[in-house]
């Protein structure tokens, strides 16, 4: 064999093989991709639930940095050498794709062109079009707890770079909420030396404190001013607001609770903001909203929905032990309430959601009631609404169908509609979005 020949041997088989086993897995890679697609769009599962990407294949050289990217799994997948969507309804805005893109192909976007959603206008510096009042976090699409940290810290930074001296008995900054957003903004305020309060209505950790007993809240490593790195990615609700309320005597940060934010207005003159409360006002050179969507909880609109068996919140599951119980919706809260309460002994839980798929809930979900609906431990009605709720019983249509169940309570599970009305009286503007940024 010539010394060409054994180099060719030496080099080459080895390249082939490597090329081979590459190609393969590229192959592979894209039929999961497929098969993921296909059984999205079979289950109607292509609706997105909040900020996620749009690819522009223009632009998409088909890297595969995205894919890798996404700390949820396979979200997106390579398709015909392209990144696309592939599990729509499984995406929950990380944003780490569109990072991750040495193309800049992916743009970050609410909403879909058959369903809008509403966003206050929000600029790059969290400001809104009302100079000195910022929204940080859930109330700005943005739901994640990481994302939400990071959005207070950065919001507040904003702040004390715009920061214009005050006259005497005038805050810097009001915090309004004491959630992931309002917790990082507040220790960047305590950090800066800022003269400001926080104002929470109810009690510590904000949306988390509503999720039901037990859940699993999924986050991600950030970091919080003065109290530093924060490691865990999964945890409990408890522990999330243990670790909360421990960062919160660690710093010294002082809070009000209690205390609702009813208006917000601007005086012409002086700019400044008087932040009114049903315990007072408080007068302050910028306001930074931290607050929720779910402040006001969607209605059904039926007849009867004004009983006290009525709720709109899953608080203790143990409490709905020996009873019927609906649970009305199809996102993530609605599953996990309904299958905590079917967790319970001797519980007859019915699930009603007026889509043909839960396409807006995590997979784990989706799976987890699949198998207690198999089991006969929870009763599905998709396609279904409820149309009156009596004493003892609810009335559903299901597809034209009409089911009558016994019941002793209703949990409504529907979302939150955003104070949008409060939004507009303090001069914010508020836009639906059908897929733009």
């Amino acid at each position: 064999m010539s010394p060409v020949d054994s180099t060719v041997v030496a080099y080459g088989v080895p390249l082939a093989l490597s090329l081979g086993g590459y190609l393969a897995w590229g192959r592979l890679r894209e039929r999961r991709a497929l098969a993921a697609m296909r059984a999205a769009e079979a289950a109607g599962l292509t609706e997105p639930a909040s900020l996620h990407p749009v690819i522009d294949l223009s632009f998409c050289i088909g890297c595969g940095s995205c894919v890798n990217a996404c700390p949820e799994g396979r979200i997106l997948g390579l398709v015909g050498g392209k990144a696309r969507l592939v599990s729509p309804s499984s995406c929950i805005g990380h944003g780490a794709c569109a990072r991750s893109c040495p193309m800049q192909a992916i743009t970050l976007v609410f909403g879909t062109a058959t369903r809008g959603v509403d966003i206050p206008h929000v600029g790059e510096d969290f400001q809104t079009n009302v100079p000195g009042i910022y929204i940080a976090g859930e109330l700005g699409g943005m739901g994640l707890i990481r994302n939400a940290i990071e959005q207070g810290r950065q919001a507040m930074q904003s702040i004390i770079d715009e920061r214009r001296p005050t006259g005497a008995g005038v805050l810097d900054v009001v915090v309004v909420g004491a959630g992931p957003a309002g917790i990082s903004a507040s220790l960047a305020a305590k950090q800066a030396g800022l003269n400001f309060v926080t104002l929470e209505q109810d009690s510590l950790g904000g949306t988390v404190a509503h999720f039901p007993r037990g859940k699993l809240v999924m986050t991600a490593p950030a970091e919080l001013p003065i109290y530093g790195r924060v490691h865990f990615r999964e945890t409990s609700k408890e522990a999330l607001l243990e670790f909360w309320q421990g960062v919160v005597r660690e710093t010294g940060l002082d809070i009000t609770y209690g205390e609702r934010v009813d208006g917000i207005e601007r005086d012409a003159d002086t700019g400044l903001f008087r932040v009114k409360t049903q315990a007072g006002t408080h007068e302050a050179g910028a306001v930074l909203l931290c607050i929720g969507r779910r402040g006001t909880p969607r209605k059904l609109g039926v007849p009867g929905e004004e009983a006290t068996k009525v709720v709109y919140r899953l608080s203790d599951p143990e409490q709905y032990a020996g009873r019927a119980v609906l649970v009305v919706g199809g996102g993530d809260s609605a599953l996990e309430a309904a299958l905590s309460v079917a967790e319970v002994a001797d519980t007859d839980v019915t699930l009603s959601y007026r889509g043909d798929a839960f396409s807006r809930a995590k997979p784990k979900n989706r799976d987890k009631v699949e198998a207690a609906a198999r089991q006969g431990r929870l009763r599905v009605l998709l396609g279904s609404n409820v149309t009156q709720i009596a004493q003892d019983t609810v009335s559903i249509d299901q597809n034209g169908s009409l089911h009558k169940l016994d019941n002793d309570a209703v949990i409504v599970c529907a979302g939150g509609i955003l104070p949008t009305g409060f939004l507009k009286a303090a001069g914010v503007e508020v836009e639906t979005k059908y897929g733009t940024a």
